[in-house]
């Protein structure tokens, strides 16, 4: 990899016009990849069931989140409904466009549009992984949460507000997020005025609901995921998989048709997905404290905010019980932001987000079938990825107790 980066090599990829270049070449591939399934007016992944949820909308005043009980937080209906408001045909199309746009916004923030020379690396590991994650980064709600954290972090010690906004923009529409407003309000320096943005904010989304009619369902979606059994890609269900693909103890995969996805039962599952919701905010707390205790001894803060974010972010997919390919884009905004501060500190977890993301689309949409079907080669690659994410969260645990131990002469930092 050095010698590949010679430095005529490295200084051609710290131009604006090369980044430029390879983001528009990238994006045009996906659209000719798209192509396809825009003209014939059809769609893919998870916006077949966001098209039908914006037409019921807007066709007929039935919204989800306000007239029934949804799977998603409120905030979710926006770049749902946008995407249908040219009309069903041009759905995918729209989903595109969006997506592209906020990913280019993220790629502008992270360089401070070609000005800052740190923010080039970032961008191209930004760029990869967009690239690596693509089947469900162009297809899902993550596609439009992930660059919103990307441009939060990125902003927090220059535009606390913005990044405050986005932040509680993002969790709104996806609840993940949450785990990094966590880690900011804990490290940064700026976490009153992303406290008080916050608020604002999701006084707002609650004001909305409410004058819609729908403050009984506001917090469905956290009712609707604590029923749910051990989902098949989830890190904890992997042992169940492997019993399921070797036919031992009357172990399967099955389809649950109500929500759409494939759960694991057999012998203990039912324990232990009842356990799992508790553990995995045992761990977040944990880590939270560990944050804290960081944070007391002298811990840098624009280090701790990014472990502590990787730590807890990484917590709540190895301790969910739920899993989907989609998450690994919940890590890519923290590891990018931190390339940005030192690829030296930030190189670990960058190759290891690399693999896992290989290994993710791999598993989702290559392997899938096979998976399900019990493939020994399919659960492998499901077993290798689900591994490197705990190790991953070691790894990010160990930092933040690194960081505990290490003095800092000067904790203000960039993303403070």
């Amino acid at each position: 990899m050095t010698r590949l980066l010679t430095p005529a090599r490295r200084v051609l990829l710290r131009t604006p016009r090369t980044l430029w270049t390879a983001f528009i070449a990238l994006h045009v591939l996906f659209l000719l990849a798209l192509l396809p399934t825009i003209l014939g007016g059809e769609v893919l992944g998870d916006l077949p069931l966001y098209r039908i949820w914006a037409d019921a909308g807007l066709t007929h005043n039935f919204w989800q989140g306000i007239d029934k009980e949804w799977v998603y937080p409120i905030g979710a209906l926006a770049p749902i409904t946008i995407a249908g408001l040219a009309g069903p045909a041009l759905y995918q199309l729209c989903w595109f466009l969006m997506t592209a746009t906020l990913n280019g916004l993220a790629v502008g923030v992270l360089t401070r549009w070609g000005r800052d020379v740190r923010g080039f690396s970032a961008a191209w590991v930004w760029l990869l992984l967009t690239f690596l994650l693509s089947p469900v980064g162009l297809l899902r709600l993550e596609g439009i949460t992930a660059p919103l954290v990307v441009m939060a972090l990125a902003l927090i010690a220059r535009r606390p507000v913005v990044a405050g906004a986005l932040l509680a923009a993002a969790t709104w529409i996806k609840v993940w997020p949450a785990a990094v407003l966590l880690a900011v309000l804990i490290a940064s320096l700026r976490r009153i005025s992303v406290l008080v943005t916050g608020i604002a904010v999701t006084a707002g989304v609650v004001s909305f609901t409410m004058i819609a009619g729908g403050a009984k369902f506001l917090t469905g979606f956290i009712t609707m995921q604590s029923d749910r059994a051990l989902q098949l890609e989830a890190p904890v269900t992997t042992p169940w998989v492997w019993l399921a693909a070797l036919h031992k103890f009357n172990t399967q995969v099955y389809q649950n048709f109500a929500i759409e996805t494939r759960e694991v039962s057999g012998p203990g599952a039912g324990l232990v997905a009842s356990l799992m919701t508790p553990v995995m905010f045992t761990a977040i707390a944990a880590i939270a404290v560990l944050i804290l205790i960081a944070l007391r001894r002298g811990a840098g803060a624009a280090d701790l905010l990014l472990i502590g974010a990787l730590a807890l972010v990484s917590a709540f997919i190895v301790f969910n019980k739920v899993g989907s390919p989609q998450y690994m884009l919940w890590l890519v905004p923290i590891v990018v932001v931190g390339v940005t501060q030192s690829w030296q500190r930030w190189r670990v977890p960058a190759y290891l987000l690399v693999a896992i993301s290989g290994l993710t689309t791999l598993v989702f949409p290559v392997y899938y079938l096979p998976l399900v079907d019990g493939d020994l080669f399919a659960v492998s690659l499901l077993t290798a990825r689900n591994l490197l994410l705990g190790v991953l969260l070691l790894w990010a645990v160990a930092a933040v107790l690194r960081a505990a131990r290490r003095p800092v002469r000067d904790p203000v930092a960039v993303f403070a």
